[in-house]
């Protein structure tokens, strides 16, 4: 008997070869088979007759064969199987291209449906490579709700099809039943197995709309338990128990007032530091909200408290940026900072590491040097991330593992639904900043064609007669075979800048190819005012500060996601100069002229992050997954709202009754989660 266990390859029509190709799309078991659910169908159960059959758009067709296929040599590599189907409204031509096997499989007089786009050629009806079957015979593919799934180099439909009706024919008993009996009956749930026979081949609507809900029910309800377990195993240890000093001591050494969602956050986080269990929180605050007081405010109180500090930002030059501020804004209160980098020499690195191990130094900024085994610290109490995407989970523990169980705070230029960041950071308390400080400039937003191309180019030049600098970013690197017609590429298009409208500017680039000192060295150059123009990719999305740049131009606007695109935004207006941006795009698609529109409208982030969620969902939201949340299998994150709190109230009612899902019928849950944390260990820590 097969089991869930069992390797894909042992599936008729599987094969070693074709298992590896299976293996791409992340199906190695029976049990991945069950669970790679369709992205999309067809509904295939509506027969046309051939004059009412809508034109150009995917239908059925049912017609009898009127004379034998005729097939056509053309020239090399390319035969016509040609053939006439007739009904009673009218006529309809068939070609199949390089076919030719096809011939015998149809016999004049007898019916066939047909599948596929009808077009029409005068009065005459046309239908190329469409699908078919004998009427007698039809229920595979047509006459039925079609699942589509998403595909790979040597994996087809029918291949995926072949694979989900033999795993549940011959698993289908084993399907996990991971919910509660009482939470399915008071939710009125389908059961396991209908579940999954239903997403795959659904045998009605309600059939499918009552298979997705199970399915979105559970998938939700897994995660949120899984969470609610990380947090209540972090809320159970103990925490180093920090005294609140007051901050008006800190606060009146700033040349400016700090803003109310600010002093808010520290109030939070200080909130956690005192209440002897682990702080773990997330600071997600709109570009330029002042993230970066908050985290003074906290080193503050920590060394205040006799404690050392950690504060590790992604790159180099990030480092830099952000010792330079935390010397500025600690110093003055007597607070000793060191740097640690890669690129410091030996002898530099040994004195910080000195000061540090004598607690001489209080707080030490630097990159994933940090976390050198040579690196130690008197007595860490706080651990401080910034950009935290940008790291691994094993990272940030590596970190606070230097210290006796520190506090964690986590920060985010990213503004995320909250909705979404309470499934995202579930482990984390979230504080936002909402609330920009005085001077920062409204960056003015264009959304134009490449009919304003020359006029934006003589902008880019009065702006730099006047001392300013520019970003022109590219959402691909080099030419490749890929590259869709007019798209533009960012070295290919720095070199055309410099060479055929830009000769007497100095134009440079960068992007993510590059090792990461060019890159650093590049970016560093910029800031300094060696280069007036910057072509990049979005590497810069999280960048150093550059407060003369005015001018950010994003092509192929519509290729971004729109927090993408108010990232890269951030990235002018950053000193006392009026800045702009532009976003050239030539889709003309409604979608995305209503997508860029709203750039135009609106500065706020976060209003932004949830159109962004509406308009793309979860799946794309971060761009490559950086967030690290689990794939959504079904559930749809920006549509199933509603199912979502349902399970999270679920989940944490079972956690209050049973913390250690030690309960029969709670075990199935238990092993899920298990299963989860395994298979994501670099999110669940």
């Amino acid at each position: 008997m097969a089991e869930l266990t069992d390797n894909i390859r042992y599936l008729k029509g599987v094969g070693e070869s074709r298992a590896k190709a299976l293996e791409k799309l992340g199906i190695r078991t029976l049990a991945d088979m069950l669970g790679y659910f369709p992205r999309a169908y067809e509904d295939r159960r509506h027969f046309y007759p051939v004059a009412e059959a809508p034109l150009e758009t995917p239908v059925c067709v049912k017609a009898m064969v009127a004379a034998p296929p005729v097939g056509t040599f053309v020239r090399r590599g390319m035969e016509l199987l040609k053939f006439r189907a007739v009904d009673e409204t009218g006529s309809l031509d068939i070609t199949y291209f390089n076919q030719n096997y096809l011939k015998s499989q149809f016999r004049t007089g007898e019916t066939y449906i047909f599948y596929g786009r009808v077009s029409a050629n005068g009065r005459r009806r046309t239908m190329v490579n469409p699908a078919f079957e004998r009427e007698d015979r039809q229920g595979t593919v047509t006459g039925r709700i079609l699942p589509i799934y998403r595909l790979t180099a040597g994996v087809s439909q029918k291949l995926l099809m072949s694979a989900a009706a033999q795993t549940l024919e011959a698993c289908g008993e084993q399907a996990p039943d991971v919910l509660p009996p009482a939470i399915r009956e008071r939710m009125q749930l389908a059961q396991a197995r209908y579940a999954y026979e239903n997403i795959h081949f659904p045998r009605d609507d309600q059939a499918l709309e009552q298979a997705r809900r199970r399915l979105v029910f559970e998938e939700l309800f897994v995660l949120a338990a899984a969470m609610g377990m990380m947090r209540e195993k972090r809320a159970a240890g103990d925490g180093r128990r920090l005294t609140a000093y007051p901050l008006e001591e800190f606060w009146s050494t700033l040349p400016y007032r700090p803003t109310g969602a600010q002093v808010r956050a520290v109030d939070e986080a200080m909130a956690d530091m005192a209440s002897g269990t682990p702080m773990n929180r997330l600071l997600q605050g709109d570009v330029g909200s002042g993230k970066t007081l908050v985290a003074a405010a906290l080193l503050w109180q920590c060394a205040k408290n006799g404690l050392q500090a950690a504060f590790m930002a992604p790159t180099e030059i990030l480092a830099e940026q952000h010792y330079g501020s935390l010397t500025q804004l600690l110093e003055p209160c007597g607070i000793r900072v060191v740097k640690l980098t890669g690129s410091m020499k030996a002898s530099e690195k040994r004195s910080a590491n000195e000061l540090l191990q004598a607690g001489l130094a209080q707080v030490a900024v630097g990159t994933h040097a940090l976390l050198s085994a040579g690196v130690t610290f008197r007595d860490l109490g706080l651990v401080v991330t910034d950009e935290q995407h940008r790291f691994g989970v094993g990272q940030r523990s590596a970190l606070a593992g230097k210290g006796e169980k520190p506090h964690v705070l986590v920060m985010s230029a990213t503004p995320i639904p909250r909705t979404l960041a309470l499934i995202i950071y579930g482990d984390l308390d979230i504080s936002v900043l909402n609330e920009l400080p005085p001077g920062r400039q409204k960056v003015d937003t264009f959304a134009l064609g490449e009919d304003m191309r020359a006029r934006i180019w003589r902008f880019v030049r009065r702006l730099v007669d006047q001392g300013r600098q520019v970003f022109i970013v590219c959402p691909m690197v080099e030419e490749n075979e890929e590259l869709p017609a007019g798209m533009k590429s960012a070295e290919a298009y720095a070199k055309t800048l410099q060479r055929d409208v830009f000769p007497d500017l100095r134009v440079a680039c960068v992007h993510g190819k590059m090792k990461g000192k060019a890159k650093d060295t590049v970016m560093a150059a910029f800031a300094a005012g060696q280069y007036d123009i910057l072509v990049a990719t979005t590497v810069i999305e999280v960048g150093v500060d550059v407060p003369n740049a005015a001018l950010m131009i994003v092509e192929n606007a519509d290729r971004f996601g729109l927090s993408q695109l108010h990232q890269l935004r951030g990235r002018v207006g950053r000193g006392r100069h009026k800045s702009y941006c532009v976003l050239f795009s030539n889709a003309d698609t409604p979608d995305a002229k209503a997508r860029l529109n709203i750039m135009t409208k609106t500065s706020d982030g976060f209003r932004i992050s949830e159109e962004d969620l509406r308009l793309r969902g979860p799946g794309d939201f971060f761009g490559s997954r950086q967030h690290g949340l689990p794939e959504m299998h079904v559930a749809d994150l920006s549509g199933d709202m509603r199912v979502l709190k349902q399970a999270q109230q679920e989940a944490q009612a079972v956690l209050a009754l049973d913390p250690a899902l030690e309960r029969p019928e709670h075990r199935p849950l238990r092993e899920r989660i298990t299963a989860l944390f395994d298979l994501h260990a670099d999110t669940f820590n």
